[in-house]
């Protein structure tokens, strides 16, 4: 029998269903719809808040030799490097009882103050320990995880602080872990206040220095009062942010002769890279009082001054 009267079609049984052409535009469709769905209406955050519950006991279970590893090379260390950090501990324990005696008289003169001028005290900021998980993998931003959720009273965009200043903001809550976007994120603004001239401007993330990420100061005029070394904290004028809180220090000034704004590079007063205990604390918004809704007017009534006919 020739060959070429042979019919090379495959039999039922081998057939391959859809070609690999349909199959790659119905799944780039289907994830193009997912993406568009989840962006628009929120459509998998149940899922992905579900999905970070069931994980988080693998993390924490992947953590544990990384831990491990990091408190054993810490416990080797040796006997010299821990009397170094005696001696150096004790030394700052000294200044830094020197600087508490001073901020306990000026408390005191502060207290004296407010009651003085019948001042209403301050608003006492409720706090959340938590402690840092791990970093995101995105290389295109600067985001951390905490081990404290939406459970945990977290709300979203509470400011997040170490014991060196500010270190950025909650973007993104779980039941019981919670995203927090840095400051030095290209997404980030904070509103701040130099110390030494008490001007008020915005801090915006995004920027590089050769010492790693940084902020700049946008929207300031070209003769601008500003200084390398100024100190920023924040203004407290946001409603989330407390007053008075370290945010970034001056690392230069460069005026442009062509342009009528200044370019002005901030270092952050925190840095991420080596954090691992954080305090999350409620916004100052949430912290006001809750001003008294207006007394029902009753129909027949009039003022002090009206008659009733």
């Amino acid at each position: 029998m020739p060959l070429g009267t042979l019919d090379r079609t495959p039999p039922p049984f081998f057939r391959q269903g859809p070609s690999a052409l349909t199959k790659l535009v119905f799944f780039a469709a289907l994830a193009l719809f997912l993406m568009v769905a989840d962006g628009r209406f929120q459509v998998i955050k149940p899922l992905r808040a579900g999905l970070a519950v069931v994980l988080l006991p693998a993390q924490r279970a992947l953590a544990v030799p990384v831990q491990a590893w990091q408190g054993g090379a810490a416990y080797l260390g040796g006997l010299d490097s821990a009397l170094q950090a005696r001696s150096a501990a004790d030394a700052r324990l000294a200044a830094l009882s020197e600087k508490a005696a001073r901020v306990d008289q000026l408390r005191v003169e502060n207290d004296r103050l407010r009651q003085l001028l019948d001042l209403r005290p301050a608003l006492q900021t409720r706090s959340i320990p938590a402690e840092v998980m791990y970093e995101a993998a995105d290389p295109y931003s600067r985001k951390l995880f905490i081990d404290r959720g939406q459970t945990q009273g977290v709300t979203l965009g509470a400011p997040v602080i170490n014991d060196v200043g500010v270190l950025g903001q909650v973007t993104r809550l779980y039941p019981l872990t919670s995203e927090v976007t840095l400051l030095v994120d290209k997404d980030a603004a904070i509103p701040v206040l130099n110390t030494r001239t008490q001007q008020r401007s915005a801090a915006f993330g995004g920027v590089a220095l050769a010492s790693g990420g940084a902020m700049e100061l946008r929207f300031l005029s070209g003769n601008a009062d500003v200084k390398p070394g100024d100190a920023m904290v924040t203004s407290g004028l946001d409603g989330v942010y407390p007053p008075g809180l370290p945010v970034a220090r001056v690392a230069s000034v460069e005026r442009r002769a062509d342009s009528g704004f200044a370019r002005i590079l901030l270092e952050p007063a925190a840095r991420a890279d080596a954090v691992r205990h954080v305090l999350v604390l409620e916004p100052v918004g949430l912290q006001l009082p809750v001003p008294p809704s207006p007394e029902p007017v009753t129909p027949g009534k009039t003022g002090a001054k009206g008659t009733r006919r």
